[in-house]
């Protein structure tokens, strides 16, 4: 496929892609935590006030805010907002993305070639290949994230504004676009002022394969377990030295081992390490613990205090020390009374042709956090599979459908829900 054929919405997705915006974890105190989401932050206020938008902001914050203004007939109904967030993960290499299209004609889908072997996703390990035979879809080339989570819904909402545009009768709500930083670190939109932005209801374009709704959630939570150690020379250490080394390989150990998320699914909660590092004096393991459930996640969050209550025991009062902070929560738990917003969406999807599945979503969006400070924020799918890996794609047609989708989705706020 030729860069002058590519779909309006893949075109845009191309572009945003080689736009470096890696979000830092080890950089969490700062908004955004890079400064090259700074840049893709000015490229997308660009992007929206060539689009016609209204009022667009890029704060010091690296949000992109801007207004769409209702359609004839639509001016003094609630507006409806549209966010997706501008940063790409740090599980993977993310700099430097070269994306292109392949034509899938079956078997494995090859994304490139690394260090002498192929990049490729198999049909056993993502069934859903098999749909595309025939398809184009857009890969990286295999050395880095795709990064369409999540600026494939960057370029679907974009995508959607040009059609408005260019067809001022398509009806719609007012609508209030909000391109965020650092989702990817939990920072979940905490700077977006709800009182400026104006939007009664929000969706965010943050999902996976085309189809899937989200308006269920993992609760979720960091905990930091802190181990010190009793040091002293080796040669006369018997009965005196606490090695912290040890005591974390403990501690980890008595993590119950079959509930991580390498065997876990579904609704299935876990507990995963994500990072340790110290010496024999002192160490530092995090973990991210997750459930849908706040009864069975309390629970989680009380068997690492137990796991230290019983190394305290053995080693010494204050040997091990848990700090817990909580990063997001299931926003199922605020979705009473407004059904409209997920029938809105189901039916929205139906009309184009895709039958909606319902997914409680293994992760968060920026929509968990908005929804419990009282945006309430479901989730759409941009249609992208193998997130946060350099195996990461998207099929084109699934962009496209996603683009009419939001369109379909919009008019219904055209006209005053019950």
């Amino acid at each position: 496929m030729a860069q002058e054929q590519l779909p309006d919405v893949v075109e845009r997705f191309m572009r945003f892609v080689q736009i470096d915006s890696q979000s830092d974890p080890q950089n969490e105190a700062q908004t955004p935590s890079t400064p090259s989401q700074h840049k893709m932050a000015a490229y997308l206020g660009d992007e929206l006030r060539s689009l016609g938008v209204r009022d667009v902001q890029v704060t010091e914050h690296a949000y992109v805010l801007g207004t769409v203004p209702a359609s004839a007939g639509a001016e003094g109904l609630p507006a409806l907002g549209l966010c997706s967030h501008i940063d790409t993960s740090f599980d993977a290499p993310a700099s430097g993305v070269r994306p292109h299209v392949v034509h899938y004609e079956g078997g494995n889908l090859v994304a490139g070639v690394e260090d002498g072997r192929e990049v490729s996703t198999s049909p056993e390990q993502v069934p859903d290949l098999n749909q595309f035979v025939g398809q184009d879809i857009v890969c990286s080339d295999g050395s880095t994230l795709l990064s369409a989570d999540d600026k494939a819904g960057l370029a679907e909402i974009c995508s959607l504004l040009a059609r408005l545009q260019g067809d001022p009768t398509l009806p719609h709500p007012t609508l209030k676009i909000a391109f965020v930083p650092d989702e990817e670190i939990g920072h979940g939109a905490s700077l977006l002022d709800l009182d400026e932005f104006g939007a009664s209801w929000c969706y965010t374009v943050d999902g996976e394969a085309l189809g899937e709704f989200n308006y269920e959630t993992f609760t979720a939570s960091e905990a930091t377990v802190t181990i010190k150690g009793v040091m002293v020379h080796p040669g006369s250490a018997k009965g005196v030295m606490v090695n912290a080394i040890t005591v974390a390989s403990e501690f980890e150990q008595m993590v119950p081992a079959a509930e991580r998320p390498e065997h876990t699914e579904g609704r299935e909660g876990f507990y995963h390490p994500i990072d340790i590092r110290g010496t024999a004096g002192s160490v530092r393991l995090t973990y991210i613990v997750r459930d849908f459930d706040s009864k069975l996640f309390a629970a989680r969050e009380e068997t690492l205090r137990k796991i230290a209550a019983f190394l305290n025991d053995r080693y010494g009062e204050g040997t091990v020390q848990v700090s817990i902070r909580e990063e997001y929560r299931n926003m199922a738990e605020r979705f009473q009374g407004l059904d409209f917003l997920v029938d809105n969406a189901l039916e929205a999807h139906r009309e184009v042709g895709i039958e909606p599945k319902v997914v409680a979503v293994r992760g968060g969006t920026d929509g968990s956090q908005l929804t419990f400070r009282g945006l309430p924020c479901p989730n759409i799918a941009t249609g992208g599979y193998n997130a946060h890996s350099v195996r990461e794609f998207i099929p084109v047609p699934s962009m496209e459908k996603t683009v009419d989708l939001l369109q379909h989705l919009v008019a219904k706020f055209a006209r005053p829900q019950a």
